[in-house]
């Protein structure tokens, strides 16, 4: 596994030698894009728009449009803006992860201390844990500032990198029709609830969808003939919403039982 970003975490004044490590990777297949006449290779090239001729990456800068002027920026520019912050996630305050809104999640990362910050990882990881409590921090990850919220799991710290608030959108704009909750509809809800309830377990969800289009690849390979599948509609508007709880109930009683 390659670290992709190498530095000090810090909190107080004492900074812990780390490295980054993605923590996740894509369980999709991967598809490639064909033209639809004779299956050739569509391929994106990175082309000058006066030449025409493809660019190589080491001959790619970046620059920014700063009033008819292009800027280009050079990697210590990056550093210019903050080099402090582009070496260093420093924790700067400490909150319950309760208070953290689940939309504001995006992206997990391992952090993995070098040896000599081996102690003092321990430490920071074992008072996290003690008090349950994690750590709000600013970074820079690739040439962008990020908030980060940094919590124990097992034997290592996981940073959990988090949406700015302005980046949430706003549901004012959303249309959602009111409408009245009966107290007989909202008992037989929570029964159904209740029944369906249990402890969470990520393992016993896989990506079903990739393992079957697997099936369908090789089935099209070997010039299998298939039946198109129908979508079973379960919701109707005509129903009464009371039956189709009892239904709910019974359904999985029966799936239980069997």
């Amino acid at each position: 596994m390659r670290a992709i970003w190498t530095g000090a975490l810090g909190f107080g004044l004492v900074n812990i030698p780390v490295k980054i490590y993605s923590a996740t990777q894509d369980s999709s297949l991967d598809l490639d894009m064909l033209d639809k006449k004779d299956y050739a290779h569509i391929k994106f090239l990175r082309v000058n728009e006066h030449t025409h001729k493809e660019v190589s990456w080491e001959n790619i800068v970046k620059g920014y449009d700063y009033n008819g002027k292009m800027v280009v920026l050079e990697d210590k520019d990056f550093k210019r803006a903050n080099a402090v912050k582009s070496e260093l996630i420093e924790i700067d305050e400490f909150v319950k992860e309760a208070e953290i809104n689940s939309m504001l999640y995006e992206v997990p990362y391992y952090i993995v201390p070098d040896k000599t910050g081996a102690k003092a990882y321990a430490l920071l990881k074992e008072a996290l844990q003690k008090t349950e409590m994690s750590g709000l921090c600013t970074f820079i990850l690739r040439n962008r500032e990020h908030l980060g919220l940094i919590k124990p799991e097992g034997n290592l710290l996981i940073l959990n990198k988090i949406r700015f608030q302005e980046e949430i959108r706003d549901t004012e704009e959303l249309d959602i029709p009111q409408t009245e909750v009966k107290a007989n509809e909202l008992k037989m809800a929570v029964t159904l609830i209740n029944q369906l309830s249990g402890k969470f377990d990520i393992k016993k969800y896989k990506d079903n969808y990739a393992a079957s289009l697997m099936k369908v690849i090789k089935a099209k390979a070997k010039g299998q003939k298939f039946e198109e599948p129908k979508l079973r509609i379960s919701h109707s508007a005509k129903k009464d919403l009371m039956d189709q709880l009892q239904e709910s109930l019974q359904a999985h009683k029966t799936k239980k039982a069997s």
